[in-house]
């Protein structure tokens, strides 16, 4: 074979390889998960549930952390608010134009000029408010989790705890959730396996009364899954014990 060939043939293997975990290149995504996997690897583990899914749902509904609503509440997986929960109330927030995204913080808010700057009430979100007393459900103190990571943390790892026993309960009002339940039941073994993962996710979403009725939803999960390789990264950290920088880093 001449020497041309070859390295084409290399050029593009290692193309491909580089865009199998194309997800990997962003640092936003990378800081994500970085903070919230070894949590939900275990709360999964504690409570048979897949974590390489759970992992990709919250990374779709939170923007990888970067939802306004997430970033103030933890509410990393957009659960609704059960009766006697805090909800995030109704607030009155900015829009930058310059910036194209919702802010909350007053930090950074008199940065802005107010040319920059679009005010508008943003409903009652009826999303859990996992901030600790006396913040949750009130308007105050929005920026405390962008800047208290004990808190952050603590908000997130409670999220990821109700929805591993509030919501994919056998005990759950909604059928979807008592199903995957019972069939998670049946796969101990096989958690960390991406047809489980898949699995779970075409159970839970994609259809009437689930956790997303849209039947894009459980495509664009799997997508989070396979690009940012969620199941990998959890068989690299659960099964091989190597830290999250390692696994990331393997097959990117």
């Amino acid at each position: 074979m001449k020497l041309t060939s070859i390295v084409i043939l290399i050029f593009l293997s290692s193309n491909l390889f580089s865009n199998e975990y194309s997800f990997r290149k962003y640092a936003h995504v990378k800081k994500f998960y970085s903070e919230i996997t070894s949590e939900t690897i275990e709360i999964c583990k504690k409570h048979n549930l897949p974590s390489a899914a759970i992992l990709a749902i919250a990374g779709l509904e939170s923007g990888y952390g970067s939802g306004y609503v997430s970033r103030i509440t933890g509410n990393i997986l957009s659960l609704g608010a059960f009766k006697g929960d805090e909800e995030l109330p109704a607030l009155y927030l900015p829009y930058s134009k310059s910036k194209n995204k919702i802010l909350f913080d007053p930090n950074i808010i008199k940065k802005h000029s107010k040319d920059d700057l679009i005010y508008k009430k943003r409903d009652r979100s009826y999303k859990h408010d996992y901030r600790p007393k006396p913040y949750a459900g009130t308007k105050k103190n929005l920026e405390l989790l962008k800047y208290d990571k004990w808190s952050r943390s603590q908000a997130r790892k409670n999220c990821l705890n109700d929805f591993a026993t509030r919501w994919i309960s056998e005990r759950s009002n909604i059928k979807a959730f008592r199903v995957s339940k019972t069939w998670l039941n049946g796969k101990r073994d096989k958690l960390n396996d991406i047809n489980t993962n898949f699995g779970f996710v075409d159970r839970i979403g994609g259809i009437p009364k689930s956790f997303n009725y849209r039947k894009a939803w459980p495509k664009k999960v799997k997508l989070v899954m396979k690009k940012a390789g969620l199941v990998a990264l959890v068989n690299d950290i659960d099964k091989n014990k190597m830290s999250f920088n390692e696994a990331w880093e393997k097959n990117y």
